[in-house]
């Protein structure tokens, strides 16, 4: 499927979502994403394909939202929550003196703060990494919710000065994953609720452009 960048308010958006499964009617009836593709590898590659075409052409978006699914025990089942950090779970060089989730020889953070500029739509903590969270391995993560794009797509955007909102609905984590089907189940509702935050989204930039952002510009202050 074929992206289309939309402008709210004044704003170039790049909407971005992983799986074709995650992206239901309400959403389609609003926006055609970037599909990247599942796992950060996947997303860094295909979200730093398009900005590079872009940029080339003269046509680099203002912002990046990236929409999709997220795992969680703790928070409301099918709700939608911005990101507030993303923090990379498979990065660990602790036995080279790094802090777990320190990219080494890097001036990065462990925890990326990302923007959080809609009202009415609360904010949690994010992981992201290459494994399926299930069960007793939520244990070992220190944020609220697992996915596996957001630190590869905030990574990519800021290679290009890009800032990158992140929305994300809890479609599993009361109960461990046995089947596709555990995940898939609930993903109309997500779609749904993804949404409304959309649209909320769209209000605040319609109304203030990449203003809404500030004092949250947290890519720049990360660097």
């Amino acid at each position: 499927m074929r992206f289309r960048v939309e402008h709210w308010g004044g704003v170039a958006v790049l909407p971005v979502m992983a799986a074709p499964a995650e992206y239901g009617g309400h959403l389609s009836a609003r926006i055609a994403p970037l599909m990247t593709g599942i796992g950060p590898v996947e997303a860094a590659v295909a979200l730093t394909r398009v900005l590079a075409e872009l940029g080339g052409a003269g046509r680099l978006p203002d912002l990046v939202v990236s929409l999709g699914s997220c795992g969680s025990p703790t928070l409301e089942h099918a709700a939608v929550y911005q990101a507030l950090s993303v923090a990379y779970r498979d990065m660990d060089a602790s036995p080279l003196g790094f802090a777990k989730g320190v990219t080494p020889l890097s001036d990065l953070p462990a925890v990326l703060p990302l923007p959080t500029p809609i009202p009415g739509v609360p904010t949690a903590t994010l992981s992201t990494g290459a494994d399926v969270v299930s069960g007793p391995a939520y244990a070992a993560i220190d944020a609220d919710m697992v996915d596996m794009e957001t630190w590869a797509l905030v990574r990519a955007a800021m290679t290009f000065d890009v800032p990158l909102i992140a929305l994300r609905g809890v479609s599993d984590g009361r109960a461990e994953l046995k089947a596709l089907e555990d995940w898939t189940s609930t993903l109309h509702h997500v779609d749904e609720n993804l949404a409304v935050a959309l649209d909320r989204l769209k209000a605040v930039l319609d109304a203030r452009g990449l203003d809404a952002l500030s004092p949250a510009r947290a890519l720049e202050t990360a660097r």
